[in-house]
């Protein structure tokens, strides 16, 4: 049995379970800050924690020196926010000034924090007494030793929120929220290495880097190793992404503050070797107006209605010269031929830059239903002037009514494809995968739909000669339309019976 990406969650169900009684009456997004702030809180108390312990045992009388735990990349917690402190006070009336406290104790103390956490502990319209057994779970259930399983708790447990909140906010999760099943496929397919750079120019709560980090450390790769950058326009999420990363472990760099991209490039110089991202779908008023002249505008000025097509130059204006890129877009930038977008998208083509194309099932997204693509771009293509074409659409399994999620074995088998087209032995097979080349593109007036390269699936042959195949259903077509004409007599004669009814009691 393939496995599943939502198998082993124990711990995570837990939290969430526990922290859905806290939902009462605050707002969704409230709620989720709540959640996200605790686990932050008792993710950093842990880890310092640890390091304390280890500077008590050298003698050395560096218990209380800051510099002693920013050196190895650990926040220094103050010892009003310890998380004994929060776990004593947790069923006093005082838990929620208590942890309000602690986060503006912490803020205080660590600089690239402020204005980061949440403070709203203390509202009235949190309960206290389930506030008070929420922090009892992460007390009781949680040792933090050295094993990667434990490391890991943490971070998987905000992870599981996250997509949980995703779920419950609809649309608006879909701002802060990439579904790990498409960020799984993107980092296999790229397969970033040590000693790289890795951009997300709309990083929502990081789970590109997360991946990547991943990746890397599973290949026999050196976790820090990697440069991250990323930025993110809204506040909210810029502040989960920076909870995310500390919880992770990962010395990212998600710029001073929230910025939108297009206007004001917190990365102006960089040029990164993998760039992963999920940029809003088709987003309108972006300010093209004011940013005509760009110079990330190489293949043509993307429309002011849409800016798919300012989203890809801006990330092939931040490449390497090896550097690939792996984003999801919505089908429209397939085909698109309004505005001037099909002239860029022909020019980025006739570069030789759009190194693969996958289409993705639908439901795959909590938050929008519409049909999309991944789009996988590279500097330097190993096979010149042929691009590979994936129909996914028929890959994955149903959760449950409303969302689809990709098996282990379903992303292994995109990332393997990619693999054997990259080394040159890809067999084309019709209805999943085909390779063509700039002339094939050219004749389909450089539209990138993979279903106008890889066919249909081709049928197994059931044994029956076409001939009798033919006959056969023709006939049962000709026995369908007899008796569906048979069906429509009956319904106009019964209409006709009613109608003479009624005229009969109007007389």
């Amino acid at each position: 049995m393939a496995e599943k990406n939502n198998a082993n969650i124990g711990f995570e169900k837990q939290i969430w379970d526990a922290a859905c009684v806290l939902w009462g009456h605050i707002p969704a997004a409230d709620y989720r800050k709540v959640i996200i702030g605790l686990i932050f809180l008792r993710y950093i108390s842990s880890a310092f924690d640890k390091r304390y312990k280890q500077l008590v045992e050298e003698g050395e009388g560096f218990e209380d020196d800051p510099d002693a735990y920013l050196e190895e990349n650990i926040f220094f917690v103050p010892e009003e926010a310890r998380w004994k402190i929060i776990a004593e006070a947790a069923h006093t009336a005082e838990i929620g000034v208590t942890i309000d406290n602690a986060m503006k104790a912490i803020e205080r103390d660590n600089s690239s924090l402020k204005n980061v956490l949440p403070k709203n502990y203390a509202s009235p319209d949190l309960d206290k007494r389930v506030l008070g057994d929420v922090v009892d779970l992460f007390t009781n259930n949680m040792n933090m030793d050295d094993t990667e399983e434990s490391k890991d708790l943490l971070g998987r447990t905000y992870e599981y929120c996250i997509e949980q909140f995703a779920e419950y906010e609809g649309k608006k999760g879909g701002e802060f929220y990439t579904p790990a099943s498409i960020v799984k496929t993107i980092v296999a397919i790229l397969k970033p290495y040590n000693n790289c750079r890795v951009y997300d120019p709309c990083c929502g709560s990081g789970g590109m880097f997360v991946q990547s980090v991943k990746f890397i450390q599973e290949h026999s790769g050196n976790r820090n190793s990697v440069s991250v950058f990323g930025q993110e326009s809204n506040a909210d999420t810029w502040k989960m992404a920076k909870m995310n990363m500390a919880i992770r472990g990962i010395d990212a760099n998600l710029g001073p503050y929230q910025a939108d991209t297009f206007f004001n490039d917190l990365h102006r110089t960089l040029k990164a070797d993998f760039i992963m991202a999920n940029p809003p779908f088709n987003l309108s008023n972006w300010g093209q107006d004011k940013l005509k002249d760009d110079v990330r505008w190489k293949y043509g000025t993307p429309p002011a209605g849409n800016a798919n097509y300012a989203w890809i130059q801006h990330m092939i204006h931040h490449l390497a010269p090896n550097g690939k890129i792996g984003l999801v877009l919505a089908n429209g930038a397939l085909s698109s031929q309004s505005s001037g977008e099909g002239e860029i998208r022909k020019k980025i083509i006739q570069d030789d830059l759009i190194e693969g194309i996958v289409a993705l099932p639908t439901q795959l997204f909590y938050s929008v239903t519409i049909p999309v693509t991944l789009w996988f771009i590279s500097k330097n293509k190993k096979q010149k002037g042929k691009t590979l074409f994936i129909d996914a659409r028929k890959m994955g399994y149903m959760v449950d009514r409303k969302h689809r999620d990709f098996t282990d074995e379903d992303i292994q088998k995109l990332a393997d494809t990619f693999t054997q087209f990259q080394e040159g032995t890809l067999e084309d097979v019709k209805g999943f995968c085909a390779v063509a080349d700039l002339e094939e593109i050219e004749k389909q007036d450089f539209i990138l739909t993979p279903g106008r390269y890889v066919g249909i699936e081709e049928q197994e042959d059931d044994g029956e000669p076409l001939e009798e195949k033919m006959t056969r259903l023709t006939a049962e077509l000709s026995e369908m339309f007899a008796k569906s004409h048979k069906l429509e007599n009956e319904i106009r004669k019964n209409l006709s019976a009613i109608g003479y009814e009624i005229k009969k009691q109007r007389e």
